[in-house]
Formats: structure tokens, sequence, C-alpha cells
């Protein structure tokens, strides 16, 4: 049952994920289409958040005593994640707003820019790895980075693949 609730939720965060960074050309190479409106994006985000949560509980089997102890702690990687990932938006909202005109220097910077992001995810998990092993056993902390990881792994790939290449502003 756990894993029908799971697979239904991946499918409809695959598919709410996609509106995230739809950035879409234009023959004119201007700045005309960008990312979503920003409210529509925050809501989307929210929305997104809450999936996350869904799949964890569906898939992550705690007791009462460990959700009473995990769910904060939850709450405060999140905190630190959404940190991360509105300055990571911030710089895909600024790549779609200068796509058709971004020079070898902004192209550079954008993509060191997003590595950096992806290390400081990395690194906010490893924090937590002993943080979450404070109040779950080894098994439900590893559980609990793996489906971390899957879901922002299957999240990122959705926004990857629904940006332009860079080379592609030059045609």
């Amino acid at each position: 049952m756990n894993k029908l609730v799971a697979l239904a939720l991946l499918a409809g965060l695959w598919t709410l994920s996609g509106a995230t960074a739809r950035a879409q050309t234009s023959s004119s190479k201007g700045n005309e289409n960008h990312l979503i409106k920003d409210r529509d994006l925050n809501l989307l985000r929210q929305d997104l958040r809450a999936k996350r949560k869904q799949l964890i509980t569906a898939n992550l089997r705690l007791s009462e005593a460990e959700a009473a102890k995990f769910w904060p702690v939850y709450d405060q990687y999140v905190n630190e994640l959404i940190a991360i990932n509105d300055r990571k938006f911030a710089v895909i909202q600024e790549y779609a707003d200068n796509w058709g005109v971004l020079t070898n220097d902004q192209s550079l910077l954008f993509i060191r820019q997003w590595a950096d992001f992806d290390i400081q995810t990395t690194q906010l998990r490893q924090k937590y790895v002993p943080i979450v092993a404070k109040v779950l056993d080894g098994k439900k902390t590893a559980t609990f980075i793996q489906l971390d990881r899957r879901i922002a792994m299957m999240l990122e790939l959705q926004v990857a693949s629904q940006l332009p290449l860079v080379q592609d502003q030059d045609r």
C-alpha cells in the first residue's frame, strides 16, 4: 500500500515540478517568456514541500515516539533546504530573464552557482545525518536521507530538463 501511495505522489511531484522552471525560448531572442510568475511559483513550491513530506511519511515507518522526535528535526532541515533552494531559484530566474543575451562570463557564473547549490545541498544532508541519527536508528536515518535525495534528484532532473541550453541562445 505504501508503495502505491508513494508512486502516486511521485507521479504528482513529477507532473507538478515540470512547471517550476519552464523557461520558454522565443524566436526574437528577447526575454518575453520566462519562468512562471513568482506568485504561482511560490504556490507550486509550497505544494511540492507538502508532497515531499507526504512521501517521507508514507515511506519512513516511524513509531509515534520516533515521529515526535523526528518531525521537528525534519522541519529544521527543510527550512535550511528552503534557504538554499530560494537562492537557487533566484539564479534560475535570472538565467531565464537573461537567456538569449548571456555572455560567456554570465554563462560560466550561472553554471558555477548551480554547482555550488548542489554542493550546499549535499553538505546540508551530511550535516543532518548525525542530527537525525540522534532521534532515529541508523536504518531509518539512512532511509530518510535516501528518500530526500531521490525526491531532490527527481525534481532537479525535471528543472534541468526544462531549462534551455546556454548554447541554444545563439541559434
